[in-house]
């Protein structure tokens, strides 16, 4: 068990004129609001707080973040106050206390709505003090590292979500043993037999090649030695979670076969003897092509440089040698932490450094997306993804989510270079707009002042900038012209009763009609959902109006009377009763999908997933409030793609598995491919998500199976 003591001695040794009366008060206060908790393990609940405490000073953080460390959990699970924090520990420690509280549950049991507010409230907290993220990074690692004392439900719900979630993010901020360590236990749980197999299949081929990676060592010191290069090799297995990720870059189907998986690491005195290192490494064995990066020239955008190369070893393996600097292997461990400041008691700024420009971005992002499950959904492609780096015709090099295009960097670049893009060169050839650039691409734009964006650009952008970007622009663009046409509707009625559109009598009618301003009253008859009868009617004098022979336009009243039928009974709309509806074929929806409708002309209402791109295509002013409902019987299609091994007896077993669930097989298409394996597309009908789940749980857990998800059509 760790002791405070041992805290103590580990930030004084790195910070000694740092303030540890601060660590000791916090201690002591966090040990008597918790006296009496225990956790689900049984120990003392006192023993979670210390833990964090340590790792955040293992990330040689400030007296002001361990003591948030020791306290983080007093003004959620205990009497503690905001207040009583101020006054004992200060005002910086209590606003990074009550920033890790307003965090502490995002949790995939609620709502899309609450996981994605929460998220959203994660990114602010981030945006005013980077270090409560480290607090809740160092609060769910060791979660994560007793997590065997839940529920089997629990560990998955928090697996997922630190996989999702904590783990890229701490990759963001260049944490590397940090992100690693949640990865591997993410997939423990997420995927225990598959885990356990690379575990053992790593660990006997440690045992096994023990011989090999101290010959492998000794070759390199040697040479390091004829080259005069001072430093140190050291030789490991790879993370389970990076062997599993190799399992699907390399298409392996026996895991056996697979054998990248060593690691060697090579750490030096200056960055000319980097580049001399991996000069020897390449001189003694051949480097696989294309397995070569320069992180050194180009570092990641969370600062990690380092220089990474395949070579193939005498016995015929791939072996994986990284080259960095001492310094450049304490930032790759450390990050953002690593830069660090304490001098006069300032934290690290983190205003102007552009490894936080991807923060910047996102809390852009979530000022212009105000629908949360939007921001959810858009953030995760630029949070989350690997990424490629390219350059300007200057030099300067821009990151970017893979499968990134030209669109996607214009916006990177700036908004109104994005909306006048019309072409693209890359390394001085011209090509399509929907081009996936490359690491190492230059790009350069070219723009129009007279052209603006497209909703085709939609179908292919990534970058939750560029899409954010293009869809405000067209909602304005339409918004616009909904107010001319609105208005040109409105003065055209208004001279049959030979009257002239009055500003007085508009403001009449937006007051009796509770519309905010007169644009939006345009705008909402503009597109048709206010009747021009229901203005008339506030500016017309009676005895001018003559209803019966006055029929209003289309709005979304009349729109919906003229699809009254018998519902679909599996949803309702807010407000509306028997309305025609229809389901998207491009997502196909299950009740308990986050769903929303939308005036379709002609059709009633559609119903869409609501990550479905579609949605995005769909003017908002159509959007229509929709939700299933539980108590209705009745089944829905839904695709799912099977990937398995080509062996006999994998239909039957499937067929079983699927049946078993209880859901109907509808049609069924499995072909097998080149490298022994079998991809199936499987049509089934299902009452629920949940079904659908239970479907998929079961076919993953078959053997021989590879990969489950279910396809969006």
């Amino acid at each position: 068990m760790i002791r405070l003591e041992d805290i103590i001695e580990k930030v004084s040794a790195y910070n000694p004129t740092g303030d540890l009366d601060l660590i000791r008060k916090a201690y002591i206060f966090s040990a008597k609001v918790h006296k009496g908790q225990v956790r689900m393990s049984g120990e003392p609940y006192l023993n979670h707080p210390i833990e964090v405490a340590m790792l955040l000073a293992q990330l040689r953080l400030d007296p002001q973040t361990i003591s948030t460390g020791l306290l983080h959990d007093t003004i959620e699970d205990t009497f503690a106050t905001a207040e009583e924090l101020k006054e004992f520990f200060g005002q910086e420690v209590a606003e990074m206390v009550d920033g890790v509280t307003k965090i502490g549950k995002i949790a995939f049991a609620t709502s899309e709505e609450k996981q994605a507010e929460n998220f959203r409230k994660m990114i602010l907290a981030m945006g005013k003090d980077i270090r409560v993220i480290l607090v809740k990074l160092a609060d769910r690692l060791h979660n994560m590292r007793t997590l065997e004392h839940l529920s089997n439900e629990k560990q998955i719900k928090i697996a997922q979500e630190t996989h999702d979630i904590y783990a890229p993010i701490a990759n963001r901020l260049g944490i590397g043993w940090i992100k690693s360590e949640l990865e591997d236990l993410s997939l423990k749980y997420l995927r225990p037999e598959l885990y356990n197999k690379i575990s053992k299949l790593v660990s006997d081929k440690w045992v096994e090649r023990e011989r090999f990676i101290t010959d492998f060592k000794d070759v390199i010191k040697k040479e390091m030695e004829s080259f005069n290069i001072q430093g140190e090799v050291t030789g490991r297995p790879k993370h389970i979670y990076g062997v599993y990720k190799k399992l699907g870059e390399q298409d392996i189907v026996d895991i056996e076969q697979l054998n990248d998986i060593m690691a060697f690491r090579i750490k030096v005195d200056s960055v000319k003897d980097c580049y001399g290192a991996l000069g020897m490494v390449h001189s003694l064995w051949k480097p696989v092509p294309g397995r070569f990066k320069d992180f050194i020239a180009m570092s990641k955008a969370n600062g990690y440089q380092s220089l990474h190369t395949t070579v193939i070893a005498p016995n015929g393996e791939r072996v994986e040698v990284q080259i960095r600097t001492r310094e450049m292997h304490r930032i790759a461990e450390e990050g953002i932490a690593a830069h660090w400041k304490y001098k006069e008691g300032k934290g690290f700024s983190q205003k102007d450094d552009a490894r936080f420009s991807w923060l910047r971005q996102l809390l852009e992002l979530q000022t212009d997306l105000k629908d949360p499950g939007q921001f959810m959904e858009t953030v995760k492609v630029d949070l989350f993804s690997d990424e490629v780096y390219v350059f300007t015709p200057k030099g300067l090099v821009k990151e970017l989510p893979r499968g990134a295009t030209p669109v996607d960097f214009a916006y990177n670049i700036h908004s109104d270079i994005g909306h006048k893009c019309v072409g693209a060169k890359v390394n001085g050839k011209m090509v399509p707009l929907r081009y996936q650039l490359r690491n190492g691409d230059t790009v350069e734009i070219q723009t129009s002042t007279t052209h603006h964006p497209s909703k085709d650009w939609l179908k292919f952008v990534v970058t939750s900038r560029a899409k954010a970007r293009i869809i405000q622009w067209i909602n304005t663009e339409e918004r616009g012209r909904s107010i001319s046409l609105g208005r040109e509707m409105l003065e055209k009625e208004l001279k049959k009763y030979s009257l002239e559109l009055r500003n007085e009598d508009i403001s009449k009618a937006v007051s009796d009609l509770h519309i905010p301003t007169p644009e939006d009253l345009y705008a909402r008859v503009g597109y048709g959902k206010l009747p021009i009868h229901n203005v008339l009617t506030k500016i017309v004098p009676k005895d001018k109006l003559l209803d019966s022979q006055k029929k209003p336009t289309l709005g979304l009243a009349s729109v919906i009377s003229r699809f009254r039928k018998k519902p679909d009974s599996a949803i309702r709309i807010k407000g509306v009763e028997d309305v025609m509806v229809r389901f998207g074929n491009c997502c196909n929806p299950l009740s308990g999908d986050k769903v929303v409708g939308f005036i379709t002309r002609g059709r009633g209402i559609t119903i869409h997933r609501i990550e479905c791109p579609m949605t995005m295509e769909i003017d908002p002013e159509r959007k229509v409030d929709v939700e299933w409902d539980t108590g209705a019987a009745g089944s829905r299609p839904a695709k799912i793609e099977v990937v398995c091994l080509d062996k006999k007896g994998i239909l039957t077993d499937i067929s079983s598995a699927i049946t078993s669930s209880e859901a109907n097989i509808t049609s069924a298409q499995l072909k097998a491919t080149e490298d022994k394996k079998a991809v199936g597309i499987f049509e089934v009908e299902v009452g629920s998500v949940d079904q659908l789940q239970r479907v998929i749980a079961a076919l993953s857990r078959l053997k021989g199976v590879l990969k489950v998800e279910r396809l969006r059509a």
